[in-house]
């Protein structure tokens, strides 16, 4: 009898264990420092802070483009808002968990967790991807762009990612290279940098690599390329050089967003934009831009080797300038990038004369 009570038990036991409540990936205590190496039992993971059980909230879609350098507090809160408080995860693949604790700082969420996917093999895991799709926020951070698309490209982590833009509408943002490869169109950089200078003198360089929608499908930024670090890296000139080319090799007049460093462009899920960030007269470095080629201006001449020349009587390309506001500057539809729409700027043609950027007020 004793033993047959034994079984009994032990069956008990055995079945309550098999229906006891579980999300996938089994919990863990977050570390007080904010982790720095791997999570047991969250693949990728490098640190978590708050709850690890999956919440489910209401989100509100919404775009940021950071420009780099010093993070910029108020996009951040602009997403936490939109996230509805929920599970918020970083995505990178070199560097730390140092986000955890800031973005956990300034605002109220369920949880921050950073993952580091630097291989196809994390990639392509199903914990990963199941980590991403129930996120309420992604942040991607900078590093390096060539290293987003040579890991995440093709697998679990992208259409974990373009679940959370297309399906699920939640709020995704991305600083430096993180924001590089949010354009339908993105520029590489696998095979080296290339400055305005380099592209302005030879528009097909080798370093002019760029890519055309087939990674990151990021709602009303099919036909738009980006670029960040603006000023500080003196990059205009090669925006309208990608531009050229993306009109030379997929006979698309295309669009340019693009940031100064402590700059966030953050757009709604309506396709309005914002200019978030610190810009005063004493730092003027604190801008966007909106850039717009037409494909009735070709430039007059384009080719390998050769200095562009791309004028169209000074008007070959017209820029909406907006300065950044800690509230939000200025006010921009994406979705049509129309001039009599956009407010709180100001307008500029640019030009080039063998291979000199010119700028003029509208």
């Amino acid at each position: 009898m004793k033993q047959l009570f034994l079984a009994v038990l032990l069956m008990i036991c055995i079945s309550s264990v098999g229906c006891s409540k579980s999300d996938g990936l089994a919990p863990v205590k977050p570390s007080p420092s904010g982790g720095g190496t791997s999570t047991p039992n969250r693949p990728g993971s490098i640190g978590i802070i708050g709850d690890t059980s999956n919440v489910t909230k209401t989100v509100n879609g919404g775009m940021v483009l950071m420009g780099g350098g010093t993070d910029v507090d108020a996009a951040f809160k602009w997403m936490i808002e939109r996230s509805g408080g929920g599970d918020v995860v970083v995505l990178r693949a070199t560097g730390t968990d140092a986000y955890n604790s800031y973005i956990n700082g300034l605002g109220n969420v369920n949880s921050v967790e950073t993952l580091l996917i630097n291989s196809r093999e994390l990639a392509n895991d199903d914990g990963v991807a199941y980590i991403i799709r129930n996120a309420e926020m992604v942040f991607i951070a900078g590093g390096d762009q060539s290293d987003y698309m040579k890991y995440w490209k093709g697998t679990k982590t992208e259409q974990a990612l373009n679940y959370l833009l297309n399906d699920k509408k939640a709020p995704v943002g991305g600083t430096s290279a993180g924001c590089a490869i949010l354009g339908g169109f993105y520029y590489s950089g696998e095979t080296g940098g290339v400055t305005s200078a380099q592209a302005l003198a030879n528009p097909f360089d080798n370093n002019v690599t760029l890519y055309n929608n087939d990674f990151l499908k990021v709602p009303y930024l099919q036909n738009i390329i980006t670029d960040q670090h603006y000023l500080t890296r003196d990059r205009e000139g090669r925006s309208v050089v990608f531009l050229g080319r993306i009109n030379k090799d997929w006979k698309t007049a295309a669009k340019c967003i693009a940031s100064d460093e402590r700059t966030a462009v953050c757009i709604d899920k309506d396709g309005k934009a914002k200019v978030f960030g610190d810009y005063s007269v004493t730092r003027p470095y604190s801008y966007a831009y909106f850039i717009v080629s037409d494909a009735a201006k070709q430039p007059e001449q384009f080719e390998a080797n050769k200095k562009v020349n791309w004028n169209d009587g000074q008007q070959a390309i017209s820029v909406y300038e907006i300065p950044a506001s800690v509230n939000g500057g200025g006010n921009f539809n994406v979705t049509n990038f129309k001039a009599d729409e956009a407010t709180g700027g100001k307008w500029y043609w640019w030009w080039i004369d063998n291979g000199v950027l010119n700028k003029k007020d509208q």
